[in-house]
């Protein structure tokens, strides 16, 4: 789903620099929390903490889409709300997710739809209360905002992937139940399926620079990510493996907030980048741009890390579910990543 732009200038986020790099200390989980895992029968919540759905049925599909997975379903008190272009007033939506991380009855929490306006609510919730009742949080784009504050905040892995009123086709089904169902330590390898081409065009993975790196995973949507440069809602950078996505962002708004991530130092302490796939990115009209490839070039291979682009991730019909905190191995010429440990409480 599409969010709206809301990243400020870079010059902005160099005024943000001395918090920025305050922010690692303070935002220090005390260690990485895992969730229960989830089973058949089990209830999950469908919220929105987000923007208010277009089409009001996309609910009803979201609540069959769930029961179709197999489970019972819970909605949010104000999930069907519209505050603007929002899902409810800030306090409406941030209570509906403290109330589903208080519910003992509840396993799972699925967004609805993404977005906009998710960081609004990074200082209301209950992050003690999350953190004394860790369950699988589910979602993508502008969820980055609660992956990333929640992990900083509490260490509790969460999983970007398919929000629920999204498509639920093969491929992602058989990435929720090998993810949540059976447990599998994922090797996450685009589909190979060159169609009617005489080469496989889609689905290619691009090596960046090559090799091969092992850290935890952070990351998420690159506009919402740098908005929230010199706030206590990013994770610490250091070893992470950094994986990226974005949608409807003119080039030249990539680099500039590749430029943030640089100038927070964010990108000089990653072990490696993946980046998925930025759709409607291509340049406007005027007198030329970068392509990603130059910016690329440009703020990843000085970085000299593991690094590869076309990674299954993003605002796609088919999309990984990724462990946001999930410990994994990338290989950056093959174009593949692994999880290394188990992402459930045993």
């Amino acid at each position: 789903m599409h969010r709206r732009h809301f990243l400020g200038n870079t010059a902005l986020a160099a005024l943000l620099l001395p918090l920025a790099r305050g922010t690692d200390a303070r935002a220090a989980p005390r260690g990485r929390l895992l969730p229960p895992p989830l089973n058949k029968g089990d209830t999950v919540a469908l919220v929105s903490p987000s923007s208010a759905m277009d089409e009001p049925f996309d609910l009803q599909l979201a609540t069959e889409a769930m029961q179709a997975l197999g489970f019972k379903v819970k909605t949010g008190a104000h999930y069907a709300n519209r505050y603007g272009h929002l899902a409810g007033s800030d306090a409406e939506r941030a209570g509906d997710l403290n109330a589903m991380f208080a519910d003992r009855e509840v396993k799972a929490i699925i967004c609805a739809r993404g977005g906009s306006g998710a960081a609004r609510l990074l200082p209301l919730l209950d992050y003690e209360l999350i953190r004394r009742n860790p369950k699988v949080l589910l979602g993508y784009s502008d969820i980055t905002a609660l992956h990333s504050a929640i992990h900083a905040k509490t260490g509790l892995v969460t999983f970007h992937g398919p929000i629920g009123a999204g498509s639920w086709n093969r491929f992602n089904v058989d990435q929720f139940n090998r993810m949540f169902f059976n447990r599998e330590l994922i090797e996450y390898r685009n589909i190979a399926d060159a169609g009617d081409e005489l080469v496989q065009r889609k689905n290619r993975t691009i090596p960046i620079t090559g090799g091969k790196a092992q850290g935890e995973l952070i990351g998420g949507n690159l506009t919402v990510l740098t908005a929230l440069a010199g706030s206590p809602y990013l994770p610490d950078f250091s070893g992470k493996i950094l994986f990226l996505e974005d949608v409807s962002e003119a080039p030249y708004r990539i680099d500039r907030m590749f430029s943030t991530l640089k100038l927070m130092g964010a990108l000089d302490r990653i072990a490696g980048l993946i980046f998925g796939e930025c759709s409607e990115c291509d340049p406007g009209d005027g007198y030329g741009s970068l392509n990603l490839a130059q910016i690329f070039d440009d703020h990843i291979k000085p970085l000299k890390i593991p690094a590869y682009r076309g990674a299954m991730i993003g605002h796609i019909r088919q999309q990984f579910i990724v462990p946001v905190g999930g410990r994994v191995e990338m290989d950056a010429d093959a174009g593949t990543f692994r999880m290394l440990e188990p992402v459930f409480q045993a």
